[in-house]
């Protein structure tokens, strides 16, 4: 029998669903195989997915809670008790507790599909994993994944999808027997870097070169956002390292619709070939204005 979810993702079960997505997101970028490829964060990793499977879907945390599933995901089988001092001495003997859901559960086929004493079991999700480009988890986009009998499976990947997410397909996993409803197909997402951006949280990070001249008079620069090249004011006496940001150039979350920003770090690069002139001047503001920034 699989851990309690809640203990494995390390949040009380009065925690709202946005603490556990939180949860999950800090633990996935922690445990990821890319990240991490030791054999321990690799079961760790399994194990946050699978209880997240769990208590990450309102539906099914609310079957967990009240027992109807375990933390496996698999219908709870019914437990035998004796009732009474006299149970099986004479007395009423064991009974069945939740009689009516053992009938509801086993006998479910009846009247669906299952036929005359049949009984209805839903099918097993699978899982499958799904590679995509940097920009297509900012902006959304539709993929195609290819199932191990050569059958294809038509997904959405919605804007803002974050590496490791897990997006569930409703009745696209294996078919139920007896007339049961079909399993859950479950994608988990492989974001792929970007050569130039990074993301934290809803906000993108960038480095982009300035010039000498641009840091000490300021100007403006064209810089990349996801949806094209904007210019950036960068101030009068701008230090290199100095973050600027660019409002709501980030990631849309599509939990909140807020969108993050861009944060653009500059990084003043001197010229491949300093000239004469530019040696003197500086030679010359040096006597003039020397300071220490290492003080």
């Amino acid at each position: 029998m699989a851990d309690d979810p809640y203990q494995i993702l390390g949040v009380p079960q009065s925690a709202t669903d946005d603490q556990i997505r939180k949860a999950y997101l800090k633990l996935v970028k922690e445990l990821h195989p890319d990240v991490n490829p030791s054999k321990t964060a690799e079961e760790r990793f399994k194990k946050v997915t699978a209880a997240h499977d769990i208590i990450g879907d309102p539906e099914r945390r609310r079957r967990y809670d009240t027992g109807e599933i375990d933390a496996s995901g698999e219908v709870r089988r019914p437990t035998w008790r004796p009732q009474g001092a006299g149970a099986g001495a004479g007395g009423r003997g064991p009974i069945f507790e939740d009689f009516g859901d053992m009938f509801s559960d086993i006998f479910s086929g009846a009247g669906r599909g299952g036929g005359r004493g049949g009984f209805a079991m839903r099918g097993r999700d699978v899982r499958y994993t799904l590679d995509v480009d940097f920009l297509e988890a900012v902006q959304g986009a539709k993929k195609r994944v290819t199932l191990p009998d050569n059958g294809v499976l038509d997904l959405a990947v919605p804007e803002g999808v974050t590496d490791g997410q897990v997006l569930r397909l409703r009745g696209r996993g294996e078919a139920g027997v007896a007339g049961g409803e079909a399993g859950d197909a479950l994608v988990e997402i492989r974001v792929r870097p970007h050569r130039e951006f990074r993301r934290e949280g809803d906000d993108l990070l960038i480095e982009v070169p300035i010039t000498i001249d641009e840091a000490v008079l300021g100007g403006k620069v064209e810089v990349p956002t996801v949806g094209g090249r904007v210019q950036l004011t960068v101030p009068k006496g701008t230090s290199s390292g100095q973050v600027l940001r660019l409002k709501g150039k980030g990631v849309r979350n599509a939990t909140t619709g807020a969108t993050g920003d861009e944060l653009v770090t500059v990084r003043i690069v001197l010229p491949e070939t300093i000239d004469e002139g530019l040696s003197y001047f500086l030679s010359e503001w040096r006597q003039k204005h020397r300071y220490d920034p290492r003080k």
